[in-house]
């Protein structure tokens, strides 16, 4: 007899759904498509002969530690390594602090499987990244989310979200996925406080702080919080979770990231992370060591940041060109994305698919919101294509946009 699988399917299941923009990204995979969907770093720029030679090196001299078993929190050499960086941006912490996670998708889940009962809160920004609602869903959680406007979350607002009881705060300070801003310094010294003084947990969620085009960088929310709480020593103790990755710095393929805790918090993960992999990668994290090593991570940055400056203001000089006037977006100061705001009524599916038939991709923005009735938006990608294509896609994007609002039935706004 068949087994009707649904019906042993464990019942937190039932929220958990394929990710949107992977299930868009099928459809945008032929040659002629120029999309703007994905999130994904410029591959031509991965530094392909600098991890020849680490591969070369780990192998040659290393290979009976390289290829076996590891230690649950991490390759030794490499969590020094992230420490030391992150002392350069004003955090101070031991590598007791840090963990090593199979990519910031890992580490969204281990954070979900540590934090969330079924039914807790979790306060957002609103919009917020899609990943992160997939992973901490799959926990069964529910969310009340906080507006953002250029400046980042409304901080002004918290006060009715804090009513629910959120159990914690996820946050993209720094061009946010998906709608590119960031939160300004004034205001993250006021969620801090609003923070410490409600006793709520921060995750901060920081995949894209390096790659800042213009402006001066500002301070994580990690360091706000240390110094805010008169913590100067080596090893953090405060309340907010930090998450990065060497994704969009370095490779996504290799799935090598990592969380900022205290020493408590990254004892119960390093629980958690042994019953869902044991470690990450042995193997790809010492190659990431060594090609990040002696400087050459800074180097490449400062490479990807020209290119992709030059990329995103062909995207804002062709949207200053090509868009209607009614249509809205933001200007980022960094990252990947920016956020585009459509005219009320706009139906974002026909437009996703008129401008697919036009051979050009985006992501509808209604996948990144908690809520219901989300506004018609979407998040355009600037990284993975060459300026010239830039140029071309947001011009089909414009005329699917004015196809769509000729041949759609007004709708009365709110």
């Amino acid at each position: 007899m068949s087994i009707l699988w649904e019906s042993r399917y464990a019942l937190r299941t039932k929220g958990v759904t394929s990710s949107t923009i992977r299930e868009l990204l099928k459809l945008t995979q032929r040659p002629e498509v120029i999309s703007f969907a994905g999130g994904l770093p410029a591959a031509e720029y991965f530094p392909v002969e600098r991890f020849q030679e680490a591969c070369r090196r780990v192998l040659a001299e290393q290979s009976h530690h390289a290829l076996q078993y590891g230690p649950t929190e991490g390759y030794m050499p490499l969590r020094e390594f992230i420490a030391g960086r992150l002392s350069s941006y004003g955090v101070h912490v031991s590598v007791d602090n840090v963990m090593i996670t199979s990519g910031s998708q890992q580490a969204l889940s281990l954070i979900g499987a540590l934090l969330i009962n079924p039914g807790d809160h979790v306060l957002v920004e609103r919009p917020t990244y899609l990943g992160a609602i997939q992973a901490f869903t799959a926990y069964q959680a529910c969310y009340v989310d906080v507006p953002t406007d250029a400046d980042g979350i409304r901080t002004s607002e918290l006060a009715e979200a804090l009513r629910h009881g959120p159990k914690f705060m996820y946050i993209l300070p720094n061009f946010q996925n998906p709608a590119g801003v960031t939160i300004s310094r004034e205001r993250r010294h006021e969620l801090i406080r609003i923070a410490q003084g409600h006793g709520i947990p921060i995750v901060e969620d920081d995949p894209y702080g390096e790659l800042r085009y213009e402006g001066e960088a500002i301070e994580p929310l990690v360091a706000v919080d240390a110094e805010l709480a008169g913590h100067n020593g080596d090893s953090y103790t405060g309340n907010v979770i930090y998450l990065s990755t060497f994704s969009k710095t370095l490779a996504p393929g290799l799935r090598t990231a990592w969380i900022v805790a205290p020493k408590n918090v990254i004892s119960k993960l390093t629980q958690l992370k042994q019953g869902a992999d044991l470690h990450t990668s042995t193997f790809n994290q010492m190659v990431i060591y060594e090609v990040a090593r002696d400087g050459f991570i800074d180097e490449h940055v400062a490479e990807l940041r020209t290119v992709y400056r030059k990329r995103r203001d062909a995207m804002l000089a062709a949207l200053d060109r090509y868009m209607p006037a009614e249509v809205e977006w933001t200007h980022p100061d960094g990252g990947l994305f920016l956020w585009m705001q459509l005219p009320a009524g706009t139906p974002v599916r026909t437009l996703f698919e008129e401008a697919v038939r036009r051979n050009v991709a985006f992501v509808p923005g209604d996948a990144f919101f908690t809520g219901p009735n989300p506004p018609p938006t979407a998040r355009l990608n600037f990284s993975t294509v060459g300026e010239d294509r830039i140029i071309e896609g947001i011009r089909r994007l414009s005329e699917a946009i004015v196809q769509v609002q000729a041949s759609s039935v007004p709708l009365s706004t709110p």
